[in-house]
């Protein structure tokens, strides 16, 4: 099959490759997740003579027949035959009612090989996380990073480019297409609906359709900014909207669990806590975004926040907001032991916008990395200790 490589992700599972390990790939619909099987299939042939594969995906209709855990356990031994060992990959299998039951009966027999895919962020909570605790490998998958965009695009580092990726996003499907809005567009608002009804209102049996397309769009139009309770409130009165914070929560999570949006919470850094009041939410997916809310160039520094936010999480950071007293730092960025300090800004050429972004980062009373990112094209490289990156450079560069 033809299809461009997700190396990083590749990297990341080829040494758990033919281990016990269940390997769980999660991640919002259309970032690629059934590619990256075929791309595990084939690694597994280059290494293998003759691997036995199975592939089932729940999105196709000649499985449609695989509805429960007994139906999935009976057609992969069936199919298996008398191999004494079988590579299986199941895509979307939340689809398929206890599949849990089918992995750890599979598991136990010491004769296969697990891959599945899932849309939905809770695929192994509950009783799935009790009966495969530490058996199992998760690995998210996200859009494709600007360094891949301008791979499945053939494009060229530079402002252009980067102003493409920003606009449409990284859904890797748009490299067989025009990058214009007549044909962009349409299909992504067929990705949203799609997700919307799949992994949200079918899942969830939602009713109210018409409070969760505001509030996808109340999300778009304040990505970056803090949504408390309050600002929830005062949204819902302007659309003359009754329904308790409870239920408006519970959307939100819904929606975080699809991968659609994604949350970020407050830490104080003084007292090296999670604050339970107000939290962030940036987007899985920046071309389906605009295609909520039409792209507007007084945008771009939300959007620039979000890219960042986006790359930080392909890199494995863990993420939070950081609150100093009354300072904000955009983020608070963990990952092996390590901590590191960013502020996001469209630019540094004004003396105020200067005084907020390195004040905040130097109030800090601590010698961990600083960096502001900002779409300055010449600026200094540092300041005082903090660092000083283009955008593009970052997306590009930064580990």
């Amino acid at each position: 099959m033809d299809y461009l490589k997700r190396e990083r992700y590749l990297e990341r599972l080829t040494p758990f490759i033919g281990k016990e390990l269940i390997k769980v790939i999660v991640g919002q619909r259309r970032v690629g997740k059934s590619y990256f099987l075929f791309q595990i299939m084939d690694y597994i042939r280059e290494k293998e003579p003759d691997p036995v594969i199975l592939y089932i995906n729940k999105e196709d209709l000649q499985y449609e027949f695989i509805n429960t855990y007994s139906d999935l356990v009976e057609y992969v031994e069936a199919e298996r035959g008398e191999a004494p060992y079988a590579y299986l990959f199941v895509d979307e299998i939340q689809d398929i009612h206890q599949f849990e039951k089918a992995l750890r009966h599979l598991q136990s027999q010491k004769s296969w090989d697990i891959y599945i895919t899932g849309s939905n962020a809770r695929l192994l909570s509950g009783e799935l996380a009790t009966l495969l605790s530490g058996r199992y490998l998760q690995l998210e998958m996200f859009g494709l990073s600007y360094s891949e965009f301008l791979l499945f695009h053939r494009r060229e580092d530079a402002p252009e480019s980067f102003l493409q990726y920003l606009r449409y996003g990284g859904l890797p499907y748009l490299h067989h297409i025009a990058l214009r809005d007549t044909t962009v567009f349409p299909y992504l608002r067929n990705v949203y609906a799609g997700i919307l009804f799949k992994d949200v209102i079918s899942r969830h049996k939602i009713r109210n359709t018409a409070f969760l397309e505001r509030l996808t769009a109340f999300l778009a139009d304040n990505i970056g900014q803090l949504i408390s309770a309050k600002k929830i409130s005062d949204y819902l009165k302007s659309q003359k909207i009754k329904l308790n914070h409870t239920t408006v929560l519970h959307y939100l999570d819904f929606l975080t669990q699809a991968y659609f949006v994604f949350k970020v919470q407050r830490s104080d850094l003084k007292g090296k806590r999670l604050l339970e009041i107000g939290e962030k939410y940036y987007f899985g997916d920046l071309g389906i975004r605009h295609a909520i809310k039409s792209y507007q160039n007084e945008d771009i520094g939300q959007l620039l926040e979000n890219v960042v936010y986006l790359h930080l999480r392909i890199l494995q950071y863990q993420i939070s907001v950081g609150k100093l007293d009354h300072k904000e730092i955009d983020f608070v960025c963990e990952k092996e032991g390590r901590t590191c300090y960013i502020q996001v800004t469209l630019s540094l050429s004004n003396e105020k916008v200067q005084q907020r972004e390195y004040g905040n980062l130097l109030a800090i009373p601590d010698n961990e990395r600083k960096i502001v990112i900002t779409a300055d094209e010449y600026h200094p490289q540092h300041f005082s200790g903090i660092e000083i990156w283009n955008i593009r450079k970052f997306l590009l560069k930064f580990e």
